[in-house]
């Protein structure tokens, strides 16, 4: 007769240490963690530790380890790296010694534990800590984290990244080009005639079969974006994307009533509060939180909710690592209202343990392994901590002044 979930581990540790043992109790935990769910819902577990690694390419990545020897995994903001690893750093304070399941209470214990809500630095590493408790809980069920949110509502994901053939992805983004980025308060006629031009050869060359979705980011003034978005629309994109900086809302929603082409927005965008602005005056369309930044699967589900009563679907913005694609493709597995996944097509071999499943015509298939479902190599990752790379300031390069990027 087999042990019930409340005397399992004592169960467990009998057979290690009695005669007919054969396993040391360090191999045990090991294994245990590869199966990642020998932990049952009644049993104990506590956060021991919690790490930070910032990369040189600026990714930030959070490790949470537990005494149960189940670990979980998530990114933060990629920008203000360094802050971003420090300040996750005390939150361990309040989280060590707690039971990491507990998931929702722990974000809203880190977020309103605080004085100063919110911010990108506090959301960021917020992301990142709830990322990886949702892997440990996931691990701990023996489950992918979708299966938690009420099952998948999807059998693959969309994705886009590089048109190919091989993965089937039609789909794809680009900036507004033209003989230089436009970034003037007012461009003339000769810069806007580029920007399509360029941008209808592009379509030409796709042909309409391949969506193709313009990104301002942010970094195109209004006026200038008002000019843009008429002369580019014979050309359908499939979204304008931070058509304005998103600290102005009014300013984006009169952009957007301009338009007939979706507009899309988010990365700069956290919590709820952020994006139900956005919402409510309509400023776009199609919504992109960053997993890393806006705060995390917990807040996403929210913010998916949100969205789902203005009819508007969810793109996650995704310039980071493989636990942000994860997280991401978690949230597209568990709403309904999910539209397509950036750099979806990413393989991050450099710092996953096993591949993910393939991009077959244009989708990848859900996650099945436990937790956020994937697998990161230590080594690897360690092999590229380092100093991370800095962003800079861009200036024009006729009269010197400070222009965005």
């Amino acid at each position: 007769m087999f042990p019930t979930q409340s005397n399992r581990r004592a169960w467990l540790q009998s057979l290690l240490y009695g005669p007919a043992a054969l396993f040391t109790l360090e191999a045990f935990k090991a294994k245990r963690c590869d199966a990642a769910a020998a932990i049952g819902p009644d049993d104990n577990i506590k956060v021991t530790k919690l790490e930070t690694f910032v990369l040189k390419n600026t990714w930030v990545f959070v490790k949470i380890s537990t005494d149960a020897g189940v670990t979980g995994w998530g990114e933060m903001l990629k920008d203000d790296a360094k802050a971003c690893a420090a300040g996750a750093l005390e939150v361990a304070d309040y989280l060590v010694g707690k039971d990491p399941r507990r998931v929702g209470f722990h974000w809203q214990a880190i977020h309103r534990g605080a004085f100063y809500r919110g911010g990108p630095i506090k959301t960021a590493i917020s992301s990142g800590i709830d990322q990886a408790l949702w892997d440990i809980t996931g691990k701990c069920y023996g489950v992918p984290v979708y299966k938690l949110m009420g099952g998948p509502t999807r059998d693959r994901v969309r994705v886009y990244g590089t048109v190919s053939e091989k993965t089937g992805v039609n789909a794809m983004k680009v900036g507004p080009r033209g003989s230089r980025t436009p970034f003037k308060y007012v461009e003339g006629p000769k810069m806007v005639d580029e920007v399509a031009e360029r941008f209808g050869a592009l379509r030409q060359k796709h042909g309409k079969g391949v969506d193709i979705g313009i990104d301002f980011h942010g970094a195109v003034q209004p006026p200038t974006a008002s000019l843009l978005i008429k002369a580019l629309e014979p050309h359908q994109p499939f979204f304008y994307e931070e058509i304005v900086q998103a600290l102005n809302i009014d300013v984006m929603a009169e952009l957007a009533k301009k338009t007939h082409i979706p507009i899309a927005t988010g990365e700069r965008i956290f919590t709820k509060w952020g994006f139900k602005e956005i919402l409510e005056k309509r400023a776009a369309v199609i919504l992109q939180p960053d997993i890393c930044y806006a705060g995390g699967i917990t807040e996403l589900k929210v913010i998916a909710g949100m969205a789902e009563a203005y009819y508007s679907p969810l793109a996650p913005h995704n310039p980071q690592g493989p636990c942000s694609l994860a997280s991401s493709l978690q949230i597209a597995a568990s709403i309904p209202n999910f539209l397509i996944q950036e750099r979806g097509d990413n393989e991050y071999s450099d710092l996953l343990a096993k591949p993910l499943p393939p991009v077959t015509k244009g989708y990848r298939a859900l996650l099945t392994e436990p937790g956020l479902g994937i697998t990161i190599d230590e080594n690897k990752l360690m092999a590229q901590v380092g100093e991370p790379r800095p962003y800079r300031a861009r200036f024009d390069e006729v009269d010197g002044s400070v222009v965005d990027w």
